[in-house]
């Protein structure tokens, strides 16, 4: 266990080195979160007059759907990095090292982990630069970014088992787009559950976008339900090891194939 987990950093370093070595991408990445909050979150600030966003303000309601919504759009692109590397001959090759395999997947999970929560918490500063209140603090806060990164090790581990099974571009990027707005729509990213329609709340309840928000919501409340965030942050806990273990078993039949 002790080397698969340093093997893990290892590969994990690896990407992070790429990252690093590439700041302009980490500017690039926040350009989005800065347009939902601000101009996004101007547009509609007079919607919470309609009540039931639990606070009086737009910008408190939306910077944990930002949050949010940017780790999932960061982490389904993950199986692309391991398309990349399958192309470029660079995953056969560790093949041939006694690497463990688990690494050569969870590497790359967890450096969009890392990345994500590093990206999380700028956001949740440029929220609170903007004027937005966080009444649950630092814990509050750290609840958010939490569950912000597991859901990004859910789906930066479905891509990268994604990317094992179809192996081109363009099917991961059909699929990404087929999912992105509806995951992103039938959630209460921009409006609060009682204002949607009842067939678009109750599918909102199965959605794991919807559980990181209303987790992350909760928790920088004034008066957070815990018992509703440990259930929802159970919940994705669940899912991110189901979703590893999946990348895990399609990384060892793409082994078999070559």
């Amino acid at each position: 266990m002790s080397t698969a987990v340093s093997q893990t950093w290892y590969m994990t370093q690896r990407q992070l080195m790429v990252f690093v070595r590439q700041p302009a991408f980490a500017i690039i990445t926040l350009i989005q979160p800065v347009i939902w909050l601000f101009l996004f979150g101007n547009l509609f600030r007079h919607v919470v007059e309609l009540g039931g966003f639990g606070t009086t303000s737009y910008l408190d309601y939306l910077v944990p759907g930002v949050v949010v919504m940017s780790a999932l759009s960061s982490n389904m692109w993950a199986g692309m990095t391991t398309l990349d590397e399958i192309q470029r001959g660079t995953l056969d090759r560790f093949l041939t090292t006694p690497v463990s395999r688990a690494a050569l997947m969870n590497g790359n999970v967890v450096n969009n982990g890392l990345v994500t929560g590093l990206q999380s918490v700028v956001i949740v500063l440029l929220g609170l630069l903007g004027g937005a209140d966080y009444a649950g603090g630092i814990a509050g806060v750290a609840v958010l970014v939490l569950a912000s990164v597991l859901l990004g090790t859910v789906f930066g581990a479905f891509s990268n088992a994604l990317g094992m099974l179809v192996r081109e571009r363009e099917s991961i990027i059909g699929i990404n787009t087929f999912l992105l707005l509806p995951l992103t729509f039938l959630s209460s990213a921009f409006m609060a559950p009682s204002q949607m329609p009842s067939w678009m709340r109750h599918i909102a309840d199965f959605n794991p976008l919807n559980w990181a928000m209303v987790a992350g919501r909760s928790a920088l409340s004034e008066n957070p339900d815990w018992g509703g965030v440990l259930v929802r942050g159970g919940a994705l806990l669940g899912l991110a090891v189901v979703a590893v273990w999946l990348s895990i078993r399609t990384f060892r039949s793409y082994q078999r194939s070559v």
